[in-house]
Order: structure tokens, then sequence, then C-alpha cells
């Protein structure tokens, strides 16, 4: 848990820090850019070599290292000098969290049983989303009182403590000596990395630049070619790094693709929502992180309820059951105009969290639980992936339909070009300019078109909500027991000497 906070706290805090970064390093757009894509793709490249690191070499003995590179690069983040200095820092901490995310999620289908596990990955996923509330919250309460850096120095204490704990706690456990002797597959790990890397690359262009330009296509086909070759290559090594009959489980199929919708639908909440808080009803970073805490609170409760509900009426029902209450507090939130107020805002970002609290846990277990132990850590890695593409995905299309929705519904005819350029680049652009022109009636178009392009990403986040649902129904077993003793047979017990319960506990 502490492991996954700390990366979630990353996630958060630099979007905080980026206009007083700008001013002292003297960053462009072009560096500001970069302060978030050199930790993107060095994470999507590096997930997969970071899992069969783990299976080989020992998934405590990971998690320590990557904890230091982790910490140690959040110190080098906020002593930066320079923007080139910080974008290198920033790759650093991406090779951390890229080993981290692995390696925590590898552990779970190993040191936990089959009745324990939702639980498990329920208090990891809850560890993750406390971070969105608490990271503007700690750090809007930092950067009052101090300089830019100090954000960055969250995550100290938080990896202290988390090597202090994995290290006197954490059983060691790795896949068994015949699978660590094979010979490592070094052409699947450069073709799954560029792979990754590159369509992820070519996600984020297509954010910035639209989806026809070279600069979006290039890397998107050329990342799509990598993996194409991945797999053929997997299919003819005599030691392949990715199991890939693991595809052939519905389970693991099912649990990955709707992980990845749960991601989809997460950032229409986690992107538009601290906007609307702060441009619209007028709040700080920390009244917006106050303001997220609804949403957390919902989860945990759905979280501790979803393995009863799992039990009662068997994964399937349950996570359908989460992704329509996700959709219907979606739609709900879609309902949202200029004159809503945080009432409104609290009860369906809560009932979003308490669908999420059911549908994650449940999905992810029936991914996770397909796992050998052998294989725990580069299965873990790549799901992961996975679901990081389709959450880069998932921001680059919604942020597409936030983006032309906020412009086409924004009249600003009567503006000077260079103020009509300004008032369309975002929210907080277009406010900055009624202000600089002293006029209330454009600060409320711009609020309103605005909310027009929020309501639109909700729906469209409640669409994939019941896709969710649809998807839930039909690929996933109707009880826990269905499809599956073979998870027992499949993973087996780690060694005796690799894990004992009552360490675990």
């Amino acid at each position: 848990m502490l492991a996954s906070l700390v990366v979630g706290f990353d996630v958060t805090i630099l979007s905080l820090a980026l206009p007083a970064m700008a001013d002292d390093l003297g960053a462009g757009n072009a560096q500001l850019q970069w302060f978030v894509t050199s930790y993107t793709l060095v994470f999507a490249a590096g997930m997969i070599p970071a899992g069969v690191l783990g299976d080989r070499h020992g998934r405590k003995k990971t998690l320590l290292a990557a904890l230091v590179i982790f910490g140690l690069a959040s110190l080098a983040c906020a002593c930066s000098t320079s923007s080139g200095m910080f974008i290198a820092a920033r790759a650093v901490l991406g090779l951390g969290a890229a080993l981290i995310m692995p390696t925590t999620l590898s552990l779970l289908p190993v040191m936990f049983s089959e009745e324990e596990r939702p639980k498990a990955i329920g208090a990891v996923a809850g560890a993750a989303m406390l971070a969105y509330p608490l990271g503007p919250i700690l750090g809007g309460y930092l950067l009052h009182h101090f300089w830019w850096g100090a954000v960055f120095l969250i995550n100290v204490p938080v990896v202290v403590l988390a090597f202090l704990a994995v290290s006197a706690w954490l059983p060691e456990s790795k896949a068994p000596r015949a699978a660590r002797a094979e010979r490592f597959d070094v052409g699947g790990l450069v073709f799954s990395s560029a792979g990754l890397a590159a369509m992820t690359y070519g996600v984020i262009q297509g954010g910035e630049k639209g989806w026809t330009d070279v600069s979006t296509l290039a890397p998107l086909l050329g990342g799509l070619l990598a993996v194409v070759v991945f797999v053929l290559w997997e299919k003819r090594a005599a030691g392949p790094l990715v199991d890939l009959s693991l595809f052939r489980s519905a389970r693991f199929t099912a649990g990955t693709l709707l992980g990845t919708v749960v991601n989809f639908t997460m950032f229409g909440v986690l992107f538009t929502m601290p906007q609307y808080y702060q441009a619209i009803l007028g709040a700080d970073a920390m009244g917006s992180g106050f303001r997220l805490l609804p949403m957390v609170g919902g989860l945990l409760l759905g979280v501790s309820l979803a393995g009863r509900i799992a039990r009662a009426m068997g994964p399937k029902a349950a996570v359908a059951l989460g992704f329509a209450l996700l959709a219907a507090a979606l739609f709900y939130g879609a309902t949202t105009d200029t004159g809503s107020g945080t009432g409104l805002a609290a009860a369906w970002t809560a009932a979003y969290g308490l669908g999420l609290g059911f549908a994650l846990p449940t999905a992810m277990d029936a991914a996770l639980g397909e796992l050998s132990a052998e294989s725990a850590g580069v299965g873990s890695a790549v799901n992961q992936s996975v679901r990081t593409l389709g959450g880069s995905f998932g921001a680059a299309v919604l942020g597409s339909v936030l983006n032309s929705r906020y412009r086409g519904g924004l009249d600003v005819g009567d503006l000077p070009p260079r103020a009509q350029d300004a008032a369309q680049d975002s929210v907080f652009g277009g406010l900055a300019v009624a202000r600089a022109v002293k006029s209330p009636e454009l600060a409320d178009r711009v609020g309103s078109a605005f909310v027009h392009g929020l309501d639109v990403v909700l729906a469209v986040s409640a669409g994939l909500g019941l896709l969710g649902a649809l998807l839930a129904a039909v690929l996933l077993p109707r009880r826990v027991g269905d499809h599956a003793r073979q998870v027992g047979d499949r993973a087996g017990k780690p060694a005796k000497s690799d894990h004992e319960p009552a360490d675990a506990a």
C-alpha cells in the first residue's frame, strides 16, 4: 500500500508545481511537455522488464531497489536547477515507478489466497486512489509555504517507511529455479519495450497535435509494428519473455480488459473535475483535493463490500453491478451546469467511487488469479502495461473531446485574434482573458462552454461504463469457482521457504 501510495502521489503533484517551475527554470511549452512525457515513456517501456527482473531475482529485492531509485529521483527532482536536469530526474523516477507497480501487483497472487486476494487488491487500489486528493491537499500547502521542489519531497518519507516495512515484513518470492535458468529473451525485451514506449508517445502526441498528424501516426504505427513483431518473436522463442497462452485464459483477458475500461472512465473524472472545482467553483488546488474525498470514501466503502457481493452473487454480477453503478453516477454527473454546486458533485462522485470499489478489485482478481508463481511478475507487468496504455489513450481521447467541445461552444468573435487563441486554449486561459478585458459576460460564456465539454466527457465515460457492464456479463464466470480450479493447478503454491502465511499476516 505504501509503495502504491508513493507512485500515486507523484501522478498528482507535478501539475501543481508546473506554473512555478516554468518561471523558476525558464521552461517553455516543449520543456513542460517533456516534464510529463519523460516519466511516462520510461514507465511504459520499463514495466515488462521489471516484471521479469522480479520473477528471476526476487520480488522483494526488486521492490527495495525500486524504492531506493524512486526516493533518490524524487530528491533529484526537488533539487533540479535546469529543465534538462529535471527531465532526466523525471525519467529516472519513471524507471522507479515501472519497477514498483508490476512488482507490487505480482506479490498479491503469490502471497494471498483466493479468498484474501480481492481484499488485498482493493487495499492497494484504495491506497493509490487516496493519493489523488491527498496529493493536491499536501502539495497545495507546501507550495503556499515553500518552494516548488518541496512537493517532490512528499515522496521521501513515504519511501523510507515503505523501505523499512518491506525489509522487515515482506517475504521473498521468485520463480522456481528451472524457470530462472532459462535463457533471457533479449529480443522480446527490446520489441516489447520499444513497442509500448512508441505507442504511448503516439497517444500523447494524438492528444496534443491531433490524430492525423505525422508525429502521431509515425510512433503509433511503429509501435504497433514492434508489438506485432514481438508476438511473432514470442511464438518462436525457446524461452519466451511473456507466456502468450495467458491471453487464452478468459479470466485474464477479461480482467485486463475491464481494468483498462476502468482506467478510461477514471480519467473522465480525475482530469475534468479538478478543473471544474477550480475554474467554475473557484476552489484552489487544496480545495479541489478536499472535494475529491467523497469519491475516495465511496471507493473504500465499495472495496470493503466487494468481497461479500462477489461471494453472494458471483464475480460476474459483482463487476457488472459496479460498472452499472459507476455509469449511472457518471450520467448523473453529466447533468452538471454552471449553477450546480459542490453538493451535486459530491453525490455523484461518491456513487462513482462506490461502483469503482465494487468493480475494480473483482475484475483485477480475475486477471491476477490466473498468474502462476513462476510468471506472476511478467504477467502483472503485461496487465499493468495494457491498462496504462489504455489509460493514456483515454486521456488523449477524452482530452480531445473536452477541448473540441469547449472551443466549439465558445463564441470569441468579438475578441482580437491573439486574445481569441488564448481564450480557446483552455478554460483558465479564457477566464484570464475575461479578467483582462473586464468582461463578466465573456467569463460566463467560458464557464458555460467548459461545463458543456465536461458533460460530454462524463457522458462518454458513462457509455464506457455500460460497455464494461456488458463485457463483465459476457466474459466473467458466474461464480468464483467456475473456470478455475485451474488457478491452483497453474499457479501452484509457493515453496514454504518463499512464503509463510504467518509472515505475510
